[in-house]
């Protein structure tokens, strides 16, 4: 009797707890909707593009669309499924003590072909988008502007400029990174560029993360792809695969200048007896030797 003599006391502070949730709620709300106010402008981009970096490559914009467009439809079957958890909470929901059970079913075939049907078509829906937008990133030109042979070694990178045809130039000029010298990769904004990748030792991975592309650097295999740069400025540039010991040094800084300022770097190059094509290890330590 005395757990019955209790039941007002134990009503009465759930009923609390409820104002309570539903005074704090609002709160949160507001609170959360004053912080986004408060985000500069730099922090409203990136969060209208979830978190992806400044596009800065012309195949960037279709991955970015693609990125998007993907959490817009998780997010979309999510908001679904809520809905019909909340529906069956409120419908089914148990409104006095009398209230029977609602009627249990074995099984549900309509319900059973639709939880069987829908993930086949939402994975059959991503799967065409995403073939559609990595043929638009891995096509390539006839006739592309520049071509760079990018060799990845343990432990950094050599850059091959194949200029000889260019009279601004007139040389094929190489640059090449170690462990303790990052390497410059200078790119010429609004003209494509062609990319040949090489290893001569183990797998790496070229991966600058503004052009929302990376390729694997395989050894005994030719991979390439092409790119336009479309915004100018120094980008960050990485190994995106564990490749050994000092895997944390394979960065490199790509450049993405005018037209002008590409050929006048070149040139640079080219006065520094960096002539010709260094295919990795050879050229990266001055001893010649691997570390």
């Amino acid at each position: 009797m005395g757990g019955i003599d209790q039941l007002p006391a134990i009503t009465g502070g759930v009923t609390r707890r409820v104002r309570r949730t539903r005074l704090v709620l609002p709160a949160v709300l507001a609170t959360g909707l004053l912080g986004l106010a408060g985000c500069s402008t730099e922090e409203v981009g990136a969060l209208k593009r979830l978190g992806m970096p400044v596009a800065a490559s012309d195949r960037a914009v279709p991955i970015h669309n693609l990125w998007i467009d993907t959490w817009i439809a998780a997010g979309l079957v999510g908001f679904f499924v809520w809905g019909l958890i909340l529906w069956a909470v409120v419908a089914y929901r148990k409104r006095t003590d009398n209230d029977a059970l609602p009627r249990q079913n074995r099984y549900n075939l309509p319900m059973e072909v639709l939880y069987t049907l829908a993930p086949f078509i939402i994975i059959g829906v991503l799967f065409y988008y995403t073939i559609s937008v990595q043929n638009t990133v891995l096509a390539k030109t006839p006739q592309p502007a520049h071509t760079i042979n990018v060799n990845g070694q343990k432990w950094s990178w050599t850059f091959n400029y194949k200029e000889a045809g260019n009279p601004a130039v007139g040389n094929d000029v190489w640059e090449a990174g170690t462990i303790q010298k990052t390497p410059d990769l200078y790119l010429p904004v609004g003209e494509t560029v062609h990319f040949n990748l090489s290893s001569p030792d183990v797998i790496h991975s070229f991966w600058v993360p503004a052009f929302a592309f990376k390729m694997d650097v395989v050894p005994g295999r030719a991979n390439n792809f092409e790119l336009t740069p479309t915004k100018e400025g120094v980008f960050r540039g990485k190994c995106a695969e564990l490749c050994g010991t000092y895997h944390s040094a394979m960065l490199f800084n790509v450049h993405v200048v005018s037209p002008n300022e590409y050929n006048a770097y070149l040139k640079r190059l080219a006065d520094a007896g960096h002539i010709g094509e260094a295919k990795g290890a050879a050229n990266a330590y001055p001893e010649g030797g691997q570390r």
